[in-house]
């Protein structure tokens, strides 16, 4: 019967793991609505529509699954060898320690289980968190191993470029150029095939001229780009770009970058050949194709430039011209060799070089010019040919002037208009192959032009759909929320300096070269251009383009004109300006900046909400839409949708996006922030992108794209650099395990591109309820896979993104993330999406969000749950005791190696470096993170950590998460130490400082702290963690250790405090008012929140309840009389404290003699107890200093459960009490957190070396930081 009863509940698990097998078939049932079904399948089956049919394809789920049993395997594994068992013996040990006698009143007999509990819940603790690590491992390699077959890091430089660029055109054609489609629908297995063949044919198919004429023109337009951003200069444009086919050279022009040193190298090789035939010569030549290059372009430039410079129809032109006939005559039959001294040529060389200099000058010399060809002459005609002829005999060959009396060249030389900047060009170019004898490996200069080439010339040998003609392509719209921000610099603006002597102006030059999503608009005119051009279209733009510079330069267009038309009806940008209409009515200067730049772009809308006054209550709010009319030349009204009431219900971004939603076009809607940037190479791929919404991912097509990031704000500081690469391993690496093998990638944000029809009645792309959805955008993630998208990553495309830089801007930003992530744990979706999605998909899910987050808080719980466990054995006196004997030291031991799996933390740090590896190299992505750990970055990553489990703990705790503006503006610039301590006072000092005192307390009573060596080891982690929530403020702070920017800050620190305000006074400027809304959150807590926080707060009667006992007053007694009896001590201070303060209020400002008379009396009577104490009881000095580590603690512990119960307090005469202590120990806490700045900031050096270590890799790419620092302007 047992068996039976057994088997009705194993059936429904059976059947689980069948259908997780099959997984179609589990979704074929969740999504029948039939009575039977739910009858059969009724625990999993859901009356709910949303979150049914979830499984993915089989191929996905075995991917998955084999992921993560891999993972928790090594994880047990590891667990149980290196964790639990060694464990075991010595738990056992110190059960069987029988203690006769603790340093303290124990209140739970003589059992060690305690101690045990204690000793094991740092382990347990770990335990359950380093799951995470093993997934940051494993997802590492497997990261790894996509990129690898997704062909990312093939070209990771410069260098490599030169390699693989012979094969650009052909890999440009295929990927970014349109075939004709087919009638059929789908991509047949046949053409697939084909495709993954000639996609492997890209490496080894060099580009012939007809694809080389197309794809000139393409990264031109690219190079053209980059200039005008400021990223190269004009003399890097012309080393960078593919001239146009002109001057009658047989060979595709290669860019100069590519033919540097090339000639000089075949001129050496030739003259090692000299004796050798044609073929061997030319062999050895064509090793390399640009040498090859070089070599014919060099000689049909040549020719055609001596044909110029020699009048047409003169004897010496038709001379030049028999010459070069003769020469091209050996040249085809293979015996130049043997007809010519090729040990001339270095000297016909350098008299080319010297024509061709001759031409480059301004103000022409026609004597010298006559002079340089007449020598060339004598070398060419007269020397050059190994068989010497007679004048009569040249003239017979025609190549000597019938004329007897006139000298050649004298009258025949013509040159070109100096004007013409086209023949210009040219000459550089040739004299640029000609004289060149560096590898330009430094070309360009500007590293993000190198990496941005780099990336998109790799990213044509990576695996693309094909993309089709513009006309033919799914239409897309880019919409950007916008909301107050500034729209256009002015001159004043840009040109005031801050505080620190530095402009706007000079802060964008030499760190930010943003332009933006109208990239998408100029790609489009482009490509539909060379989607209808023939090849005689082709080169004449192309042409016309060289001789201009740019298609824009002169106003001028290529083509009919067709292709603005084709480019409008594909693409659109809609900005949601929420206030625009308000900006309007105001007058506001945006309003009119905003107009401007509609007028500027023509595919640009605005959208914004319209509040239409009735009458004295009665308003009408409309969504509108606006478009700027060319032949009106104003502001025309496209759209107008009333809306039931006001706009804005939770935080205003998410009801910003939605409201504007209805009003983008096309298939697709790509979301982009107001901190993005686009690039035109990257726009260019972007029709290729599209055509991912028509392939199949598994069983599903794609309803959200997830595209790649470069963060671009790295060079600004080394924290900026810190911040970027976890950005960046993140948005790569991290995103690209997410969504292959784990299928659970989300919208984190943006650039992410929508199937807009889909998400249309879905409810738009973000969720708008207050503080439950305050981290907007992964809420579009969680609907579209419980409604049954799919969410792909593709990496041949990226767009740019600046970060935050500051340190108080990147704690704001991950305070704000820590705590919407905290809101999400309550949200129906992460509930759904936690009973819906299997088991191992639930993982993924669960690690990759709220459970990051949730272990980082675990991690700083074990440091605590670690350290207050060592002081609780070496207070009770177990430590002492199980130390006695050899037998226990083992004991111990083991328990103090678990303390050096905090340090595993490290692994965290682990995808950082594989990703570099992957797409820079193995050596450099090493030697970028040791310079990260000397330019202190795991300071800033401890600080981090304790960033987010502050507000990721306090949110679970109490709630009150809110929307935090991070600016994201001007933040190279001293931060206050007021401000700083405003910031971080709760989150890392308080903290901090408790850790500390637990060290010393611990270092104090501790038998094993003895030991210096043991102690270090033990707690070397611990200090670290101190000393970075401390510090990390001030160390990542510009000028942080200026003395003289120290003492002010201290000052107005200190007035900071002492202010007390009023009504209305800001946080920034009273102590009072900030410390009452720091409260916030304890206010609209719950009843088990308080109950919670007072039971945490207990902990801090914890010092006083275990260092009374270490007292010599106490004389080695333990009754619980002995704690009792201390309280005395803190009434008595109390006592003193509500004393001097009703002195104070009271007599101090009109009585100052009796304030004198009770500080006498107050004082005398303490050194007077002190004095009785010390002669009467065996009371020392040092007990005095350990009774201060014991009550302040005890003093916050009273604070902090005050504030739990202020509803009670606060009408009594205690608050006040509680307010004025509240104020000296965040005077006391200040101090404490200043004694280091001070110290630090009073050596000589230290501000030069933190100068150093903040701005490394500014100074390394030419910021002028001295500049930023000191204020210096320059003329």
């Amino acid at each position: 019967m047992f068996l039976q009863a057994v088997l009705v509940f194993v059936i429904p698990e059976l059947l689980a793991i069948l259908l997780f097998i099959l997984p179609w078939i589990r979704n074929a049932i969740e999504e029948w609505d039939w009575s039977f079904v739910y009858l059969f399948t009724w625990w999993f089956h859901t009356r709910t529509f949303v979150g049914r049919g979830l499984r993915e394809g089989l191929v996905d789920n075995v991917k998955y699954t084999v992921f993560w049993i891999l993972v928790l395997a090594s994880k047990f594994v590891f667990s149980y060898f290196l964790q639990i068992k060694p464990m075991v013996a010595p738990t056992k040990a110190i059960l069987k320690v029988n203690i006769f006698q603790y340093k303290w009143h124990e209140f739970f007999g003589h059992s060690n289980r305690v101690a045990v509990v204690v000793m094991w819940m740092p382990v347990m603790l770990i335990y359950f968190t380093d799951l995470q690590i093993w997934y940051a491992i494993f997802s590492s390699f497997v990261g790894a191993t996509v990129g690898l077959f997704s062909h990312l890091g093939e070209i990771r430089n410069i260098g490599q470029l030169r390699l693989r660029f012979q094969f650009f055109a052909s890999a440009m054609q295929f990927n970014l150029m349109p075939e004709e489609q087919l009638l059929g629908p789908k991509m047949n297995l046949v053409k697939k095939l084909r495709d993954a063949i000639h996609r492997l044919r890209l490496r080894k198919i060099e580009s012939s001229q007809v694809e080389a004429t197309r794809f000139a023109l393409i990264w031109n337009e690219i190079m053209m780009a980059f200039r005008e951003e400021d990223l190269i200069s004009y003399k890097e444009l012309e080393l960078l770009e593919l001239p146009p086919n002109c001057w009658n050279v047989r060979v595709i022009r290669w860019p100069c970058v590519l033919l540097c040193n090339e000639l000089l190298l075949a001129l050496s090789q030739a003259l090692e050949l000299a004796e050798a035939p044609d073929s061997w010569i030319w062999l050895k030549i064509s090793q390399s194709e640009y040498r090859r290059c070089a070599v014919i372009e060099a000689y049909d430039c040549i020719r055609y430039l001596l044909l110029s410079v020699v009048k047409y129809g003169s004897e010496e032109n038709s001379i030049v011209g028999k010459f070069f006939n003769e020469v091209d005559g050996h040249i085809q039959i293979g015996k130049f060799a043997e007809n010519y001294n090729i040990c001339l040529l270095p000297k016909i060389h350098s008299k080319v070089i010297q024509l061709v200099e001759l031409l480059r000058k301004p103000r022409k010399d026609e004597r010298e010019t006559v002079d340089v060809l007449q020598a060339l002459y004598e070398l060419c005609v007269r020397g050059f040919p190994k068989l010497k002829r007679s004048i009569p005999e040249l003239r017979n060959d025609g190549l000597a002037s019938q004329r007897e009396t006139e000298l050649l060249f004298e009258n025949s030389v013509q040159f070109p208009d100096a004007e013409d900047e086209f023949f210009n060009r040219q000459l550089r170019r040739v004299h640029t192959i000609l004289t060149s004898r560096d590898s330009m490996h430094d070309v360009p200069k500007n590293i993000e032009a190198r990496r941005r080439i780099a990336f998109f010339s790799n990213s044509l040998f990576m695996n693309m759909p094909r993309a089709p003609n513009v006309e033919k392509m799914m239409a897309f719209s880019v919409l950007t929320p916008y909301y107050d921000e500034e729209v256009c610099f002015g001159k004043e603006n840009l040109r005031t300096p801050n505080e620190d002597g530095i402009s706007i102006l000079f802060y964008l030059q030499k760190i930010y070269e943003v332009r933006g999503m109208m990239y998408y608009y100029r790609a489009l005119k482009m490509l539909a251009y060379l989607d209808s051009a023939s090849e005689v279209d082709i080169r004449a733009g192309t042409q016309e383009i060289a001789s201009h510079h740019s298609s824009r330069r002169n106003n001028r267009q290529l083509g009919d004109g067709h292709e603005y038309g084709s480019a409008l009806m594909k693409f659109t940008y809609v900005v949601a300006c929420q206030v625009y209409g308000q900006h309007k009515a105001k007058g506001d200067p945006r309003a009119e900046e905003i107009l401007h730049l509609m007028k500027n772009n023509e595919a640009l809308r605005v959208a914004y909400v319209d509040e239409v006054h009735l009458g004295r209550d009665e308003v009408e709010y409309y969504s509108v839409l606006v478009k700027y009319d060319q032949e009106q030349q104003r502001e025309v009204e496209v759209y107008r949708v009333r809306l039931p009431g006001p706009l804005k219900l939770g935080e205003g971004k998410p009801e910003n996006q939605n409201h504007a939603f209805i009003f983008t076009r096309g298939d697709a809607v790509q979301t982009i922030d107001m901190n993005q940037d686009n690039y035109f190479e990257e726009a260019l791929k972007m029709r290729n992108l599209l055509e991912e919404f028509k392939v199949h991912y598994g069983i599903r097509r794609p309803t959200i794209l997830g595209v790649r990031e470069n963060i671009f704000t790295g060079s600004v500081s080394s924290l900026a650099w810190f911040m970027s690469a976890q950005e960046t391993s993140f948005v790569t690496l991290g995103q690209r395990v997410l969504a292959n093998p784990l299928k659970i990638r989300m919208h984190y944000g943006h650039p992410d591109v929508f199937d807009r029809f889909w998400f249309m009645p879905r409810g738009g792309v973000s969720k708008a309820s207050r503080l439950i959805n305050i981290s907007e955008d992964i809420f579009a993630g969680f609907n579209c896979t419980l409604r049954g998208g799919n969410v792909t990553h593709h990496e041949y495309i990226q767009v740019g993104k600046g970060r935050d830089v500051g340190l108080n801007q990147i704690s704001m930003f991950e305070a704000k993330v820590a705590s919407g992530n905290g809101e999400q744990i309550l949200s129906r979706d992460v509930y759904r999406l936690g009973h819906r999605l299997d088991f191992f998909r639930m993982l993924s899910f669960y690690y990759t969000t709220v459970g990051f987050f949730f272990n980082t808080m675990v991690v700083v719980l074990t440091v605590y749950s670690f350290l207050w466990g060592r002081l609780y054995l070496a207070l009770s006196g177990i430590e002492g005791y199980a130390m006695e004997t050899s037998k226990n030291n083992k004991a111990f031991g083991v328990i103090l190696n678990q303390q050096f799996f905090l340090q595993i933390g490290l692994f965290t740090a682990f995808p950082m470096v594989v990703e570099n590896s992957l797409e820079h190299g193995f050596l450099p992505a090493v030697w970028d993170f040791l310079t990260m750990q000397l330019q202190l970055a795991s300071v800033f990553y401890t600080f981090s950590m304790g960033t987010r489990a502050h507000f990721f703990g306090r949110t679970i705790l109490h709630g009150g998460a809110k929307y935090r503006a991070t600016g994201r503006g001007f933040v190279v610039q001293h931060k206050s130490f007021a401000e700083n301590y405003r910031l971080y006072s709760r989150s890392h000092f308080v903290k901090a400082i408790e850790l500390g005192v637990i060290l010393i307390v611990y270092a104090a009573h501790s038998p094993m702290a003895q030991d210096s060596f043991v102690y270090l080891a033990m707690t070397l982690s611990s200090w670290f963690l101190v000393l970075s929530w401390i510090m990390a403020p001030f160390v990542f702070n510009p000028s942080g250790f200026d003395w003289l920017k120290t003492v002010y800050d201290f000052e107005d620190f200190l007035n900071w405090i002492w202010y007390k305000g009023g009504v209305f006074t800001k946080a920034e400027h009273s102590w009072e008012t900030w410390w009452y809304e720091e409260q916030d959150h304890l206010r609209t807590t719950g009843l088990w929140g308080k109950l919670l926080e007072i039971i945490l707060d207990l902990r801090y009667f914890m010092f006083q309840y275990g260092v009374v006992y270490q007292l010599n007053i106490t004389g080695g007694k333990t009754s619980i009389s002995v704690y009792l009896l201390s309280w005395i001590y803190m009434i008595a201070v109390m006592g003193i404290y509500v004393v001097m303060m009703y002195a104070q209020e009271r007599f101090a400002a009109k009585e100052h003699i009796k304030y004198r008379l009770t500080q006498l009396v107050v004082i005398s009577m303490t050194v007077l107890v002190l004095t009785l104490l010390l002669d009467l009881t065996s009371f020392t000095l040092l007990d005095l200093v350990s009774s201060m580590l014991a009550f302040v603690p005890t003093g916050w512990g009273l604070i902090s459960i005050a504030l739990v119960l202020r509803p009670f307090l606060e009408s009594t005469v205690v608050w006040d009490t509680v307010v004025s202590l509240a104020r000296i120990y965040d005077l006391l806490f200040g101090v404490i957190v200043m004694a280091p700045v001070a110290l630090l900031s009073w050596l000589p050096g230290f501000q030069a070396m933190q100068t150093r270590i903040l701005f490394n890799e500014a100074f390394s790419r030419g910021l002028q930081i001295s500049r930023i620092l000191s204020g210096k302007k320059t003329n």
